[in-house]
């Protein structure tokens, strides 16, 4: 039951989040989608589906294509992976069995968490946004690597956490969930997180899944207003992503994806030193609108 009420209440989510971006896209005249970033949607949702995970090389190919401005990053990855991230959850948390009780309550702390996060994103002045962004895509590099050496935790067999830990991972999900409005993914924390309680990774994929899927169009709600982002770019991921992540979870299932990893460490750590030079550049900003 209470997987039905989620799944219900996460496509009336979806439908609300929709009108809400189509309304602030017209309002500015930005209905037409970026078509570079259709192709950037696409790509980035297929691996995402498949365990890459998208935030990290879609900041990487924003900054280095400057596509957006800096300060417009989180608000893109959060806006323009919303949808897609809900279908992935749709899929996975109908499909992969997890206490109820558990995935409930972290995705309410994600939420909780980006509701708190989302303001303060909004506003960061854009050199803390470089700092961050780039802090973030270094920690995805390294989370990367780790994953192609065997050394991420291999998680138990559990799919019910003791007291102790379920309200350890409630309370980091809701730390999680306002670190991701500011651009920084959710996917490897929690799956770490919750591996390292014993938990099997099989069963984070539905939380950490859901806990996107409902903080993103949440979060959403409010980038999608802000001034600090391009609705032509967040379209265009959405409208690329979505399909791609049908066609990896439906069809494909499965790619040897270490080759790619690597690929994308070189890319996301290149990114994240030019990110963090503006950063530490005093009186430089990337404000002007691409």
């Amino acid at each position: 039951m209470v997987v039905i009420l989620l799944l219900a209440a996460l496509a009336v989510l979806a439908g609300v989040y929709l009108v809400a971006l189509a309304r602030a896209a017209r309002a500015r005249g930005q209905l037409r989608p970026n078509l570079e970033s259709i192709g950037l949607g696409a790509v980035t949702n297929f691996f995402d589906t498949l365990g890459i995970g998208s935030f990290a090389p879609t900041t990487a190919w924003l900054k280095l294509r400057a596509m957006v401005p800096d300060d417009f990053i989180p608000a893109t990855l959060n806006a323009g992976h919303a949808l897609p991230t809900v279908a992935e959850a749709l899929i996975f948390i109908n499909l992969v069995k997890v206490d109820p009780r558990l995935l409930g309550a972290c995705i309410a702390a994600a939420v909780a968490g980006a509701l708190v996060g989302a303001p303060i994103a909004v506003r960061l002045p854009v050199r803390m946004v470089q700092g961050v962004v780039g802090v973030a895509l270094v920690i995805a590099a390294a989370l990367y690597a780790l994953k192609n050496l065997g050394l991420m935790p291999a998680g138990g067999t559990a799919l019910v956490l003791p007291m102790g830990f379920f309200a350890l991972a409630v309370a980091a999900h809701f730390v999680m969930g306002a670190l991701m409005t500011l651009g920084i993914g959710l996917y490897a924390p929690s799956l770490i997180l919750l591996s390292l309680m014993g938990l099997n990774p099989t069963a984070a994929f539905p939380i950490m899944m859901g806990a996107c899927a409902f903080l993103m169009p949440v979060s959403g709600v409010r980038f999608v207003a802000a001034p600090r982002i391009d609705l032509r770019v967040v379209i265009g991921l959405a409208i690329g992503g979505i399909p791609a992540v049908l066609l990896a979870a439906l069809v494909v299932k499965s790619l040897p994806l270490t080759a790619l990893r690597w690929g994308v460490v070189v890319v996301v750590l290149y990114a994240a030193v030019i990110l963090l030079r503006a950063a530490a550049r005093p009186g430089a900003s990337t404000m002007s609108q691409p």
